[in-house]
């Protein structure tokens, strides 16, 4: 160890710790001393770059929800941050040049694997690509990262998991490995494990508990490229509680992925033929329907000028006023306004023959008006003749409320008309007025961060409505399946291979017969009964429960913080690691406040600054926090004394 070097462990080697790096790399020129070693260790058991969710070693079924063209690991012109902005190819540029589309990006290698080399050389911008070509895009953007670091920063990996961190706030840090012995020694490290899974709560261990006694089969919430099905028998009554991503997920693993196949039909239907190996599946939620189908179009009009209700501004506004704070009384009605006003600006913009009065005299009206106020509902009714073109929230976000069905059959035809109904138009860009309310949504969630920091949302609103209501309600406009999956449901439903049970379910274990069951007021006096029960939704974040060492201990021992918020009737725990919103340093109640040498980032953490990747030109907060922090690591490394170990024998630094 050479007297100048300084050390960063960074634990976590998935999406967020690269563009933690990519970052590091581009203000380096600015904030590093070039005559000074700075050695980063990254620590995963699964390869830098995909990490864990996105590693190449799962089902090429799996999909993302999002376009080629819709996810980016690089800043833009549209990046509000203090570093320099280094551009970059999106999924689907980057993987044009191997179609002889567009230029070749640099460290320019082939994958490996030849299924996802041909599907990137015939992946087009508007695809939804499987998660193994995802994969490969990240690791190139690991690659390309270490590659523009410059000469005395160097990168080493450690397949392996990191167990604990210990040292004083003052001192060096010790991580200890699951391989060795001997800990890395760093004077900083950042925690950046990404999408954790814990172990069950007592409500999910009642039901294992209750199918060991049975014999039967129960999968609590769990990621599901690592969930074990081989268990369920062909022609196997399950219940699935909950319709989301998860739910699409296993429904192609317990069809395709036991050789079903799919038949098109003249009139472009499909037609689901069996294999003969797939369990029957009862598939209900609270909302009682899946995810919005996500849009297969670009924008027709010039795009929204966001943010205007619901930006910098208005947040300051809500943190200045002396009083707490509930998200659905007091912010959604801006943050419904900003989602109307992108919603409105692309039909005005791109089908103005639905509309009866120009876009600026609309739009002066509109901007004065409260969204929930009865002269705005008469400017939209007068101004949007068509109701199918109007924004109706509480329709979008319950469908099924106050609806019930005499028989499990009518309601079957109901669900799969709203579903084919719902395809069409996220298919149609006569509607890309829903285009236009989804990048509302993601300006939105830009914003929300600071307002949780600032400490007015009371408890029970964080709770409930923030990581409750409002996480639901955006995943369910926003984070919905390609069109085809839904197809492919409506497939399903026909050939009784998939039933929908209906809104707001009731699952219950029958003792008597050994039977779990599931209930809904959707359907009056319908039972189902089945001897499975998948819970299809992604483990909640618990520090106590948590499968990751490192923080279970630093939580055990008093290091780590829960972030908790208090009102005087309600005390909310969220599971998440508490972080100073600032900076991102580790609450440790030892200290009564911030670790200086400790960092978190993503996912685990209350910053609620989660999507380690993003959609170009978005400005997106997990980019803002990236370069902050990095920049902020550099300063402070560039100034304390040598505390970096050296990589053990078989663990080199990296090249590209």
């Amino acid at each position: 160890m050479t007297p100048t070097a300084a050390g960063l462990v960074v634990v976590g080697a998935g999406p967020r710790a690269t563009g933690l790096l990519e970052r590091i790399a581009a203000n380096a020129p600015e904030l590093w001393d070039d005559n000074r070693e700075l050695r980063i260790h990254l620590v995963d058991p699964y390869p830098p770059g995909p990490g864990r969710i996105w590693r190449q070693e799962q089902s090429p079924l799996l999909r993302m929800n999002s376009m080629a063209e819709d996810v980016t690991m690089f800043t833009d012109e549209t990046s509000t941050i203090d570093g320099p902005v280094r551009p970059g190819p999106s999924l689907a540029q980057w993987a044009g040049q191997f179609a002889g589309r567009g230029p070749r990006h640099e460290p320019f290698t082939e994958p490996a694997d030849p299924d996802v080399r041909d599907e990137l050389r015939r992946l087009a911008p508007s695809d939804f690509p499987t998660r193994r070509a995802q994969s490969a895009y990240l690791d190139w953007v690991f690659r390309r990262a270490v590659s523009e670091l410059p000469p005395g920063i160097t990168v080493t990996w450690h397949r392996t998991t990191a167990t604990a961190v210990t040292g004083p706030a003052d001192g060096l840090q010790q991580v200890r490995l699951a391989d060795r012995a001997t800990p890395l020694v760093a004077d900083l490290v950042v925690l950046a494990q990404g999408h954790l899974g814990s172990s069950p709560d007592a409500h999910h261990r009642d039901h294992a508990d209750f199918a060991r006694r049975h014999g039967r089969f129960h999968l609590p919430p769990e990621f599901t490229a690592d969930a074990d099905l081989s268990a369920l028998r062909p022609g196997e009554h399950v219940i699935v509680q909950g319709f989301g991503l998860a739910f699409i997920d296993l429904m192609a693993l317990l069809t395709e992925g036991r050789g079903g196949t799919y038949r098109t039909e003249a009139d472009g239907t499909l037609t689901y033929q069996p294999s003969g190996h797939e369990p029957v599946l009862h598939v209900g939620s609270r909302r009682g329907v899946p995810y919005h189908s996500k849009t297969g179009y670009g924008l027709q009009g010039p795009r929204p000028p966001l943010p205007r209700h619901f930006g910098p501004a208005a947040v300051d506004a809500l943190l200045a006023e002396d009083r707490p704070l509930e998200l659905r009384r007091d912010v959604w009605p801006l943050m419904a306004k900003e989602i109307g006003f992108a919603h409105y600006h692309e039909l005005f913009h791109a089908h103005a023959e639905r509309t009866a009065i120009d876009w600026p005299r609309f739009v002066a009206a509109y901007d004065l008006l409260d969204w929930y106020s009865d002269a705005m509902a008469a400017l939209v009714a007068t101004a949007v003749p068509d109701p199918a073109d109007r924004l109706d929230f509480e329709t979008l976000d319950r469908p099924l409320a106050g609806r019930s069905f005499a028989t499990p059959e009518v309601f079957q035809e109901h669900l799969r008309a709203t579903v084919a109904q719902d395809v069409a138009r996220r298919e149609d860009q006569e509607f890309s007025a829903d285009l236009g309310a989804f990048l509302a949504l993601l300006s939105i969630y830009g914003q929300l961060p600071r307002l949780v920091a600032g400490g007015r949302l009371t408890a029970a609103s964080v709770a409930h409505e923030l990581d409750g209501w409002w996480h639901g309600f955006f995943s369910f406009l926003a984070s919905g399946p390609p069109g085809f999956r839904l197809r492919r449901l409506l497939a399903l439903s026909q050939a009784g291979v998939v039933h929908f049970t209906g809104a707001d379910v009731r699952v219950g274990a029958d003792e008597t017969t050994g039977m779990f069951t599931a209930t809904s007021p959707t359907v009056p006096g319908h039972r189902v009964r089945a001897t499975a029960l998948i819970e299809a939704y992604l483990p909640k974040p618990s520090l106590a429960r948590t499968e990751d060492p490192l923080l279970r201990g630093l939580h055990r021992d008093g290091a780590a913080a829960e972030e908790v918020i208090k009102s005087p009737a309600y005390t909310h725990r969220s599971g998440l690691v508490a972080v100073s919103p600032a900076d991102g340093h580790v609450i440790d109640p030892s200290l009564g406040g911030r670790h200086p040498r400790r960092i978190a980032l993503g996912a685990p953490t209350n910053s609620r600054a989660v999507a380690a990747f993003a959609r170009p030109r978005t400005n997106a907060p997990g980019f803002r926090q990236n370069d902050a922090v990095a920049r902020a690591l550099l300063r402070t490394l560039s100034t304390t004394d040598a505390g970096a170990s050296a990589p053990p024998q078989d663990a080199r630094p990296l090249t590209v």
